[in-house]
């Protein structure tokens, strides 16, 4: 075999193997996927800023009944939430699960469905100003 060849035969041998890791590498990488969690439309509120907080409430910690001056979204970290905003049922949440929290609604529950595990969520109030961001309801 001649140089030219036995070099020709390396170089194809490296670019086969060149394709093949580059083949493993693009099956390796997990796939990038969207999961829809929540879709509200917010038409009453000009969005000047949001502020986003992690809340987390011990186990069997209920909220008191409260409003927003904002509307809220979030979604449950960790733990599981029972729900309910005035006029509405009671449902509950699982971590990952999203909500949301109209301006100006009573929320009669929003509490820790858990006896023995804290629950953690992502709450982002949609801000028009440097209004509060919950007012308790007596």
């Amino acid at each position: 075999m001649s140089f030219n060849s036995a070099m020709k035969k390396h170089i194809a041998t490296a670019g086969v193997a060149v394709l093949l890791l580059i083949n493993f590498r693009d099956m390796a990488q997990p796939q990038i996927t969207r999961k829809d969690l929540l879709t509200v439309l917010v038409s009453e509120q000009k969005l000047a800023n949001v502020e986003i907080k992690s809340v987390t409430l011990p186990a069997g910690q209920a909220a008191p009944k409260h409003t927003h001056p904002c509307p809220v979204v979030g979604y449950v970290a960790s733990g599981s939430v029972l729900v309910q905003i005035e006029g509405e049922e009671k449902r509950i949440l699982r971590e990952g699960e999203a909500f949301y929290e109209p301006k100006d609604r009573t929320i009669l529950h929003f509490d820790n469905a858990s006896a023995t595990e804290p629950l953690t969520f992502i709450a982002f109030y949609l801000k028009e100003g440097e209004e509060d961001l919950i007012k308790l309801v007596r």
